[in-house]
């Protein structure tokens, strides 16, 4: 793990091009409660990029991505996404994190017609109603969490606990739960919200031993998350516990420690192990070019990114044409059932939805994701 996570800073540090002609922009927690993923997504996302430059990049042009870090606040995401979008060499933004990030730079796309291509968020905000200016790759948070309850429910829906952050965030997984409930005409017995900056889980702990709960969805960063893993075990029960992909990282199970085994957690692109499928052997090869000698979720959702914005720049290109905002935005919407290694991504003018891919892993004895 440590060997890990040293390759990847390594391959963030010293791989940006020397001569970057394509500006991609990228506000995103560096640091801060979500900066675990958010390096594994950029690593993932830089072994495509970094690869692509080396053969020339696209039409002779490199790509250069301009990562800001906004501490995972969204007051400064704001700021970062305003100045990346007042330098006209930015033709897109890219794999921002955060849903109430991604939601407050939503004007900033319509001010500057810049494109924001594959936010690290399912939040369905981003996808109904479509909004021209936001591309998705992966599949919403609704889609998981309903997938999850589903699971912990087979014992009985109403023995299920369910724990969100306070926040657009946790809001909108939350609605995928309450769809699940509403189908089975029943109601959750513990639906306990959380303060997103002070992640306090005694009312949850509480109120979850009473109701005698078997399963325990809980939705928020990875450092909120693992409190909550903590605090419920810390407490006698063993109930299973449950949380979405945005905590599909190495570094989620590194903040659960001793108290990781068994946790699920949703994903939303091919398992990181499955060397049948071609996205996951092209990122495999190219990670173990760089030194890098295991894969994770994380990583795949980035490479997965970074394909869809290859395809788009060079259809933008196509013919030696100048790539501006307007060209690319063009460009995405023509990509009808493009593979991108055992995936299809399609977009039109109607549907900017991608991938609607879920399953379900858990994290085994030795710290890795099993599906």
């Amino acid at each position: 793990m440590r060997f890990l996570l040293a390759a990847m800073t390594a391959l963030w540090l010293f791989s940006t091009p020397a001569k970057a002609q394509i500006r991609v922009g990228q506000t995103t927690g560096l640091t801060g409660p979500a900066a675990a993923s958010v390096t594994e997504i950029n690593a993932g996302a830089k072994l495509l990029i970094d690869s692509v430059n080396a053969q020339g990049g696209v039409g002779g042009q490199s790509i250069e991505l301009i990562s800001l870090d906004d501490k995972n606040q969204v007051p400064i995401a704001l700021e970062n996404a305003r100045k990346l979008a007042s330098d006209p060499r930015v033709v897109s933004l890219f794999l921002t994190r955060g849903t109430p990030h991604a939601i407050a730079l939503l004007p900033v796309l319509v001010e500057s017609e810049i494109v924001l291509l594959a936010p690290s968020t399912g939040a369905m905000a981003l996808h109904h109603p479509v909004n021209p200016w936001v591309f998705n790759v992966r599949a919403p948070y609704q889609a998981e969490a309903a997938r999850v309850v589903g699971h912990l429910g087979l014992a009985g829906l109403d023995k299920v606990a369910i724990c969100y952050v306070d926040d657009t965030f946790g809001a909108d997984a939350l609605q995928g739960v309450q769809k699940v409930f509403k189908d089975a005409k029943q109601v959750a017995q513990v639906t306990e919200a959380v303060d997103k900056f002070k992640p306090d889980y005694s009312a949850c702990v509480k109120k979850t031993l009473a109701a005698k709960s078997l399963g325990v969805l809980l939705i928020g960063t990875s450092v909120s998350v693992a409190t909550g893993v903590k605090a419920i075990r810390e407490a006698g029960s063993a109930a299973t516990i449950a949380t979405l992909s945005n905590n599909a990282a190495t570094g989620f199970i590194k903040e659960l420690g001793t108290r990781a085994r068994g946790v699920i957690v949703s994903q939303v692109f091919p398992s990181e192990r499955s060397l049948a499928t071609p996205m996951i052997a092209e990122a495999a090869r190219l990670a173990a070019a760089k030194g890098i000698t295991e894969l994770t979720p994380a990583m795949i959702e980035g490479f997965a990114a970074s394909k869809v914005l290859v395809a788009g720049l060079k259809r933008a290109a196509d013919g030696g044409k100048p790539i501006t905002r307007a060209s690319f935005k063009r460009a995405l919407e023509t990509i009808q059932h493009l593979d991108i290694g055992g995936s299809e991504i399609s977009y039109s003018q109607t549907d900017h939805s991608g991938m609607n891919f879920v399953d379900l892993s858990y994290i085994s004895q030795v710290g890795t994701f099993r599906r």
